[in-house]
């Protein structure tokens, strides 16, 4: 009679197994391309570049903070469609306490948007 404890440990086992396999088998190709590639050093491989265009004045340049408050916003309403969805596909289940509940999320988030608009951080230049 077989042992059930060992069944579940051999399914691990298994999984170990292939999973080392996995990590063995990334690291031989990772040090075979390292083997093979090619290393010709050339001052034109360190400069900054971007887009195809080549670098003007000094490499290192601040960015203003209101585009990352703009992307931060954007990540905003991105999740409030992340949790809109779900709620959209199970209207029927939640009922009027989904309702009223989802009016109160956006009803906060529109606050958060009047409160940027007004501070003046959607203007983008």
């Amino acid at each position: 009679m077989s042992n059930p404890l060992s069944a579940f440990l051999r399914d691990y086992l298994t999984v170990g197994i292939f999973g080392s396999l996995g990590f063995v088998l990334v690291g031989l190709l990772l040090f075979i391309a390292w083997l093979i590639r090619p290393d010709r050093r050339q001052a034109q491989k360190y400069i900054a570049y971007e887009s195809g265009v080549d670098p003007i004045g000094d490499m290192w340049s601040q960015t203003q903070v209101r585009y990352y408050i703009f992307a931060l916003l954007f990540v905003m309403f991105d999740v409030e469609a992340v949790f809109i969805f779900p709620w959209a596909t199970q209207l029927e289940v939640f009922g009027w306490f989904g309702l009223i509940e989802m009016t109160l999320f956006i009803f906060i988030l529109l606050l958060g948007l009047v409160y940027a608009w007004r501070k003046g951080v959607l203007k983008w230049a």
